[in-house]
């Protein structure tokens, strides 16, 4: 299926969800985003890392990529607490780890979190009636 033209399929859930949508850059280097799309592949990314972030509420997190930026987008029950889950995701097993081992081509600071790195996107436009 070409997703360009035919679109990403998309979860349905039996109750309300809510969506964040975030961005970062990363390094202007091919062979630093090559790398960094390969750690992302399936497969390559540490189980505990999917763990954690099933762990913390989300119900799914796409990532994105056009040149050096990246958009994430995060779904999750509509009483989630973005705040909470976070810190619960930062303190699951391995993640500073995998935060340290990332940041080598992200534009940020190896000791910070992932929603640190990660800055909230505002919604500037929405097609649908409240």
């Amino acid at each position: 299926m070409n997703t360009t033209t035919q679109g990403y399929p998309q979860k349905t859930y039996t109750g309300p969800t809510k969506r964040w949508v975030q961005t970062m850059d990363l390094r202007n280097d091919s062979a630093l985003i090559a790398e960094y799309r390969r750690r992302h592949a399936e497969g390559q990314i540490w189980p505990e890392i999917l763990q954690g972030i099933k762990n913390c509420g989300l119900l799914e997190m796409e990532i994105y990529i056009l040149g050096t930026r990246l958009v994430m987008i995060c779904e999750a029950p509509a009483d989630l607490d973005w705040n909470e889950a976070m810190q619960k995701m930062a303190s699951g097993p391995r993640q500073a780890e995998w935060e340290a081992f990332m940041a080598e081509f992200q534009q940020c600071s190896a000791d910070q979190r992932s929603d640190e790195k990660w800055q909230q996107m505002e919604r500037m436009f929405h097609l649908y009636e409240s």
